[in-house]
């Protein structure tokens, strides 16, 4: 990458760098433009409407702007209710037994709305979809679901929508590694008119010995930083004032092209105008290098909110996850990022239960919570995976035992989390407001830089602004705040 005098990037290079610089074949080869290879199938859809549920993290959510997208350029309009569709789309996810559970339970309800109506289209889409017991099932007990696709393959939807209207067998179209690519120009349907989410990379090398992902989504491809900063630019100019940058590893970004890295790339978004604020997701302790700690630190625009998965507070554990670091030097971490940002607001993932785990390892990992204070925690109890290496473990903490220790784990966090908020009273944040409280019409919702949820009251024209905000009251999962009125000195 080229950069200035001081060595930072400069975004006005980009187009240049692209022109003279030779990539790598394997970026090369994986970058497509969609609008040189979308299949024309017409207005297909037109008089008709789609819907789509969706399980999953933000990467499967994103899927679904882009599978929306898609599905309107055919002329289908999006139903207010599953049983007024005319076609029907699950966007799956196979982290964890519990939501696969839940959509073949949500599946076999379809089967009589199909009998009723034979024009109805039902398809079955992501990480499920890469798994071939799944796709078993579906042969043998599913027969009424029309298209089955992938998480590598979002792009051919109109062309299997097109299929399944000539065809009265399933069609499976589920690509392997090896046709795995990065996909240009999608088109999308944002669910938020404040925050995007952008995809800088896909899949994931670091196989923990738990994790179904690597098989589901891939190894690791970064689209190119010329790509992203153009998706966000485009944004700006449509007035969207937040994004998150989405990758299984965000920190990995890069390792494929061989000449820019996460910190460059974050060094160039910083640069976009228009764009008050650049989050990221996931981050994990790999690769998660000084230079990208000062370069959060040095914008401002880059939030001092970073969410860091350590999965266990125990080092014996994380060897058996395959995690690639020890307790020791997740901490050391946690150091490094608080002496550069004093102030960082920390949240993290954590599975209670994996096998072998005794009493005292669960509570190495309380102490790390009471050591590291996070402001909040995904909690989870570990859930085997089929083809993942775990299943070959002993799995001998009981069900109870685990739900147990999930129950006393999340009453300390609960515990630190409302502590972490009680310290915000009386202080003034400038928070992003996004729009109406989901649960509450007349209080506005909007997020502090640390990603504190905070309710407040004010008009609508708010919408969409940075606002300065005087926290009066803390409850564990969110803030009450009064807007102060603006040129008031803070």
């Amino acid at each position: 990458m080229s950069a200035n005098n001081e060595g930072f990037i400069h975004i006005d290079d980009l187009d240049q760098h692209a022109a003279d610089t030779h990539r790598p074949t394997i970026a090369e080869r994986q970058r497509v433009d969609y609008r040189e290879i979308a299949k024309e199938v017409g207005r297909l859809g037109e008089g008709k409407s789609y819907f789509i549920r969706t399980h999953g993290c933000q990467m499967n959510e994103h899927d679904t702007e882009i599978m929306s997208g898609m599905l309107e350029e055919m002329g289908y309009r999006p139903a207010k209710d599953m049983l007024d569709a005319d076609f029907i789309l699950y966007n799956t996810c196979a982290v964890r037994e519990n939501a696969e559970v839940k959509v073949w339970g949500n599946l076999g309800t379809l089967k009589p709305l199909k009998a009723k109506n034979p024009n109805l289209i039902i398809g079955l889409c992501g990480c499920m979809a890469q798994e071939d017991v799944v796709r078993e099932r579906i042969r043998v007990t599913h027969p009424h679901v029309d298209i089955v696709f992938g998480t590598h393959n979002v792009h051919v939807l109109p062309s299997l929508i097109e299929q399944a209207h000539h065809s009265k067998e399933t069609i499976f179209d589920v690509w392997d590694a090896a046709h795995e690519g990065t996909i240009e120009n999608l088109p999308k349907v944002r669910k938020d008119d404040v925050r995007a989410w952008v995809n800088i990379q896909y899949g994931c090398n670091k196989f923990c010995t738990y994790c179904i992902v690597p098989f589901t989504r891939g190894e690791e491809r970064s689209r190119l930083p010329e790509d992203v900063v153009e998706e966000i630019k485009q944004l700006a100019e449509e007035g969207y004032k937040e994004i998150t940058l989405l990758g299984q590893n965000v920190n990995d970004y890069g390792l494929d092209l061989g000449n820019v890295d996460f910190a460059d790339l974050l060094e160039l978004v910083a640069q976009v105008e228009g764009i008050e604020r650049i989050r990221f997701t996931t981050s994990n302790p790999w690769n998660f290098t000084d230079k990208l700690i000062d370069t959060i630190a040095r914008h401002k625009k880059i939030p001092n909110y970073i969410h860091l998965p350590v999965q266990s507070g125990s080092s014996q554990v994380l060897r058996r996850m395959k995690r690639g670091y020890t307790r020791e030097e997740y901490l050391d971490l946690v150091n490094r990022i608080r002496t550069r940002i004093p102030d960082v607001a920390l949240t993290t993932d954590i599975i209670v239960g994996f096998p072998g785990e005794t009493e005292e390892q669960f509570q190495e990992t309380v102490s790390l919570l009471e050591e590291v204070r996070y402001e909040g925690a995904y909690t989870f109890v570990y859930s085997p995976r089929a083809g993942t290496p775990a299943t070959r473990l002993q799995d001998d903490v009981t069900e109870a035992e685990k739900k147990q220790r999930l129950y006393r784990l999340n009453e300390v966090q609960d515990r630190i989390s409302f502590e972490q908020n009680q310290k915000l009273v009386g202080q003034v944040l400038e928070v992003l407001i996004d729009g109406k409280s989901k649960t509450n019409a007349e209080v506005l919702q909007a997020r502090s830089e640390s990603n504190k949820l905070v309710h407040l009251t004010g008009a609508d024209e708010l919408v969409g602004q940075l606002v300065h905000v005087k926290i009066t009251e803390a409850k564990t999962w969110y803030l009450r705040g009064e807007a102060l009125p603006q040129g008031v000195q803070v």
